[in-house]
């Protein structure tokens, strides 16, 4: 029997998130004491919303009358409706005996249905396949829930959680949601007992299960209720802070995180500089693009397949001891559902060594590597190669390190005054480097004071030129030496700095995104 239930092409696009579906899936999480994820529940909302549409067009369809069915039995006067006939009404005018010599007793009702027309239908037939009910009821065409979740899951997820997050009645951790009503009380004493415990951790992130061991809950509550509340509880104390990448519920006491993750190391903190993003050319921004800059507000897409990157460190990453996440390597690191910090292994590929990592996911940036750079002596322009680890919460890490010798090589010289000097010298080299971001600084510490200045960004970008054209007979700088050298003074994403150099004209394009000023005389 066909149903030819169906909802509008549009319905799960325009889709809303009622009340009546928030208590249902209340409903849900009450009965199965679990919590859930979005995922989760959204599998469940989206089978229950087609039942109770199916189950509301039949009611509509069937108020004209009973549902027909060979079965059954029916008499004069009796007003019914034909689901094999897209649901059209009909009365019952008349009934006879039916007669046919292979089937037994049976009897034909003539029906006048709405449009005018007289049909016969059998009566009171016990074998026939109309007899099916769940016939009915099954799946059409277009109401497949794996179909469905697949083309509007997503944002099926994000109505649902928005829902969710107005909805007092719910509360979430680590991406799963619960109902507030069946949380276990944990109480003071129990969130200071799980302060000493991660304190004799000594900052190595826990997960709430080592926690329970000497936090008394009472007895007889289901365990994943109980982790589950004492997850919640912790997340409602700022003592601590849930640091585990998505799957993985871990905790640290927020003070015994590194400085460098509770607050953005000095280096990397960007002051805004306004500019006109229409101004950057198509190769300025293609070079964007590749210099993985955590900064970067381009449009790139994350490859999901991209297995490694290699990275040229600019001065404040080597200097903080850090990583950008950029469109192209953040899918190289763990995530979280929530966690704006996540704690992972970072890998030497040479040596094994694992080294604790965070991951700032709101600033974009993986900090852990001071004296991994330390120990490679490592410049800025140095490459790293960045890869997926063998196990879950592990990246590993590579520094293109060859036999120190000397090369020449551009070198930075900072004069008492602070002025900044580059000449090609002779320095020691450890690691492969770019030669266009590739600079020798014989002493960090020398440009400390250069970052405290803070000298208009216009100014510094002429004054940097000036300094690095020196170098070429042409007289010209590449517009990807010119970052390379801006952020050993100043953290400066690409697009500003690009978008200047196309934009005024006193910065002329020779080609090849290599420029060079316009006149002397008129810079002085």
């Amino acid at each position: 029997m066909a149903s030819n239930f169906s909802l509008p092409a549009d319905y799960w696009k325009n889709l809303q998130i009622t009340q009546q579906d928030v208590e249902s899936l209340h409903t849900h999480l009450f009965e199965l004491e679990t919590p859930l994820t979005a995922h989760d529940l959204a599998v469940v909302f989206v089978s229950t919303r087609i039942k109770a549409e199916r189950d509301a067009q039949a009611k509509l369809r069937q108020a004209g009358g009973k549902t027909y069915f060979p079965k059954e039995k029916y008499f004069e006067g009796d007003e019914l409706v034909f689901p094999a006939l897209d649901w059209q009404p009909g009365k019952v005018t008349a009934v006879r005996q039916g007669v046919n010599p292979d089937i037994e007793s049976f009897e034909v009702i003539t029906v006048s249905m709405k449009d005018g027309a007289q049909r016969m239908f059998a009566s009171g037939l016990a074998e026939h396949v109309l007899n099916d009910e769940n016939a009915a009821a099954a799946e059409d065409e277009g109401l497949d829930s794996e179909v469905i979740l697949h083309e509007f899951g997503t944002d099926i997820e994000k109505k649902l959680e928005a829902a969710f997050e107005h909805d007092e009645g719910l509360v979430k951790i680590a991406g799963r949601w619960f109902p507030r009503g069946l949380l276990v009380d944990v109480n003071e004493g129990n969130l200071n007992l799980a302060e000493a415990v991660l304190d004799m951790a000594q900052g190595e992130p826990q997960p709430v299960s080592v926690l329970l061991k000497d936090v008394e809950l009472p007895s007889g509550v289901n365990p994943k209720l109980a982790e589950f509340s004492m997850n919640y509880a912790l997340q409602s104390d700022g003592r601590f802070d849930e640091v585990g990448p998505a799957g993985q519920v871990l905790w640290c006491l927020r003070r015994l995180e590194p400085d460098g993750v509770r607050e953005v190391p000095a280096f990397l903190r960007y002051s805004k500089i306004d500019y006109d993003p229409t101004a950057l050319l198509d190769s300025m921004k293609k070079l964007e693009a590749q210099l993985d800059d955590e900064l970067s507000e381009s449009d790139a897409v994350e490859h999901k397949d991209v297995k490694e990157v290699t990275i040229s460190l600019i001065y404040p990453h080597l200097r903080a001891g850090t990583l950008p996440l950029s469109a192209r390597t953040r899918i190289l690191f763990p995530t979280a559902y929530e966690a704006p910090r996540v704690r992972f292994s970072l890998v030497d590929a040479k040596s094994g060594l694992k080294i604790p990592g965070w991951i700032v996911r709101e600033n974009h940036y993986v900090f852990g590597l001071r004296e991994w750079y330390k120990s490679h002596q490592l410049m800025p322009g140095s490459l790293i190669a960045v890869r997926r680890g063998q196990k879950p919460g592990e990246v590993i890490i590579e520094a293109k390190t060859q036999k120190s010798a000397k090369d020449w090589i551009r070198t930075l010289i900072v004069g008492a005054d602070g002025g900044l000097v580059f000449a090609m010298l002779k320095q020691p080299i450890t690691a492969e480097f770019n030669d266009r971001m590739a600079i020798y600084v014989s002493d960090f510490k020398v440009l400390d004071p250069l970052w405290e200045k803070k000298r208009p960004f216009e100014e510094l970008v002429i004054s940097m030129m000036r300094e690095l054209t020196k170098l070429t007979p042409q007289g010209h700088v590449h517009a990807q030496e010119l970052y390379a050298a801006m952020n050993l003074v100043r953290r400066v994403p690409p697009a500003p700095l690009f978008a200047l150099l196309a934009s005024q004209s006193r910065f002329v394009h020779v080609g090849d995104l290599h420029f060079r000023l316009e006149s002397e005389n008129e810079l002085a």
